[in-house]
């Protein structure tokens, strides 16, 4: 077996099936349920009060399953993650999924995720540039965008406005992606995540509270598929799915766990159209597939760039970091 490779045992290729339909399909349809559930909940107290719930379920479960208490350099980086993932990557496409954005086109968006981190990773001191195939993977990547956005008119919806909240969402998404490769975080990933859902929890409904959300937060006019979509949101998208996605990092490749990124946007504007009503035109189609394709493009070469480095310093006996694409938490 090729050194680094991971081994999956035949006991656990069901776990792994499973593990993957549940990343596939339940992330891919939180974009439609964040449509369902800011219907008739204020955007920022939602997702405020959804990571609220969940981390608390998940942070509490593992501390009084013995996880060490966190320290607080530690905290200081949930925080932090808390910021650039939940509060501007999450929260951004919430944001904009109540202002007008359709959900598969704001999952198509956040496809673009792999793309920023290619760029991002590039302009850090001692960034790898680009090869020529790569390049042309972030060339074709923007220009998808672009052809989905313009003109401003997506399945018959302004979305241009409110689609910039998304693109600017996704850098930050991107950028706390990077941060957290070397960030302090406990051992146990799973009780960083909770750490980051408690800190993006307080901000998002700090930020709901100061926005005057907290005037249209009455229970009493919430429609039951909005609550619905609610607890579906916190139980399967921020709880069930990323176990399923800690654990798939620990037992396969991150280039194969990183697949979701390619399948997330097509079951999303599945939904939308299937059940949202969200219109699907040729442009549409055409933009996706360039930026599904640009996406595929960058993660395969970052992937084989690290291969390249990682057989020269095996031949050299010198470690080097590995530049294989950075897998973050769901939506």
């Amino acid at each position: 077996m090729p050194k680094g490779s991971v081994r999956v045992l035949p006991r656990q290729s069901l776990g792994v099936a499973a593990a993957f339909l549940a990343v596939y399909i339940i992330w891919g349809s939180t974009y439609f349920a964040i449509r369902i559930a800011v219907g008739t909940i204020p955007p920022l107290l939602m997702a405020g009060v959804r990571f609220l719930i969940a981390g608390t379920l998940m942070y509490g479960w593992l501390r009084l399953r013995g996880a060490p208490r966190p320290t607080p350099r530690q905290w200081g980086s949930a925080i932090i993650l808390g910021l650039l993932l939940l509060v501007m990557g999450n929260g951004g496409v919430t944001l904009a999924e109540q202002l007008g954005v359709p959900s598969g086109v704001a999952a198509v968006l956040v496809a673009m995720v792999p793309l920023y981190m290619a760029l991002i990773a590039w302009a850090l001191p001692g960034g790898k540039r680009p090869t020529l195939l790569m390049s042309l993977g972030l060339l074709g990547g923007f220009a998808g965008v672009a052809l989905l956005l313009w003109p401003s008119q997506v399945g018959g919806s302004p979305v241009t406005p409110a689609a910039g909240i998304i693109l600017v969402g996704s850098f930050c998404w991107a950028l706390g992606s990077l941060y957290s490769r070397t960030a302090p975080q406990p051992k146990n990933p799973l009780v960083g995540t909770g750490m980051e859902m408690l800190a993006g929890g307080v901000l998002l409904t700090a930020m709901g509270l100061a926005t005057g959300e907290g005037s249209r937060f009455d229970p009493g006019k919430f429609s039951m598929s909005s609550l619905l979509a609610f607890g579906f949101l916190i139980i399967f998208g921020s709880i069930v799915a990323f176990s399923a996605y800690i654990w798939l990092l620990r037992v396969v490749s991150p280039t194969r766990v990183s697949t979701y990124a390619y399948v997330n946007p097509v079951v999303a504007v599945f939904l939308g159209a299937s059940f949202g009503g969200e219109a699907i035109n040729a442009r549409m189609l055409i933009a996706m597939a360039i930026i599904l394709s640009a996406v595929v493009v960058i993660t395969l070469g970052s992937a084989a760039q690290a291969r390249i480095r990682a057989n020269i310093a095996a031949r050299s006996e010198v470690a080097v970091p590995s530049e294989e694409p950075a897998t973050t938490i769901s939506r």
